[in-house]
């Protein structure tokens, strides 16, 4: 079984820095990390390969240092690791961004693919379901569990105070929760072996035959970010220690109905 998991380099979110201007990321200096959900979906393919053999791909759009996580993947245990990068992409939406995931993915040959359930600094889980939508395959999201029975993929679906245990076909695509696998660590000769395979590069030229250039990058993307800012520090509270339990619940709806929250 051919796997190709999708992953992304998101920064840590403790030091997110924001651009005033393009109220986009700035990630440049900014420490890299693989998304945790997208971690775990590695774990979940590998696991799968041990258990049915075939290969694990990994693959990432990004800027040229998105480079590290696939080798930090490849360290893990993939097989094979590609890198969708180019000025052309950058900026896009995840509209836009699933149309250049779909287009490298239309050019490999693929039995499952997992995708994180939603990237750490956009939290919009839209990417993997939208890659579905333009491969045309059908999708799984929220997947805590999955094994292959029969050539199926018998996935586990975390839905509010239950699962639903869903029996799909391939080509598919599942979206992956951090809960589904305990990523390895990297061993020695798997950090080694990392630095000593060549890692594919896709550019817009090796995709525009299935892109359009007015729908990729900042300029493609319908997305509108109206307003973007960082955290900001709460001011200091104030304490009523000296409030007998009755007047500390008047305190406290009088605020909530000064609020217009009751």
């Amino acid at each position: 079984m051919n796997i190709v998991v999708c992953i992304k380099q998101v920064p840590d979110t403790n030091e997110v820095k924001l651009d005033p201007v393009t109220n986009t990321l700035i990630r440049e200096g900014v420490p890299s990390i693989i998304n945790h959900d997208d971690k775990s979906g590695i774990e979940a393919a590998l696991t799968l390969r041990e258990k049915n053999g075939g290969k694990v791909t990994v693959l990432c759009m990004g800027p040229p240092q998105a480079d590290v996580a696939l080798r930090e993947a490849l360290a893990m245990g993939c097989d094979e690791a590609i890198l969708i990068s180019g000025k052309e992409f950058g900026g896009s939406d995840t509209w836009a961004t699933a149309k250049i995931i779909a287009a490298a993915l239309k050019k490999m040959d693929y039995d499952l693919i997992i995708t994180g359930r939603q990237a750490i600094d956009g939290d919009t889980a839209q990417v993997g379901p939208q890659i579905a939508e333009n491969l045309k395959i059908p999708q799984v999201s929220y997947v805590e569990n999955v094994e292959i029975e029969n050539g199926k993929v018998i996935a586990r679906r975390q839905f509010e105070d239950r699962y639903h245990i869903i029996e799909v076909n391939t080509p598919c695509l599942l979206t992956a929760l951090t809960e589904l696998a305990e990523p390895r660590y990297m061993s020695v000769r798997g950090i080694v072996e990392a630095y000593e395979k060549d890692i594919q590069v896709l550019s817009y030229e090796d995709l525009k035959d299935l892109l359009s250039i007015e729908h990729i990058g900042l300029k493609g993307s319908p997305t509108n970010v109206y307003k973007s800012f960082v955290k900001q520090a709460k001011g200091k509270g104030t304490l009523y220690a000296e409030s007998s339990p009755d007047e500390a619940v008047q305190i406290i709806m009088d605020k909530l109905i000064e609020r217009n929250i009751i």
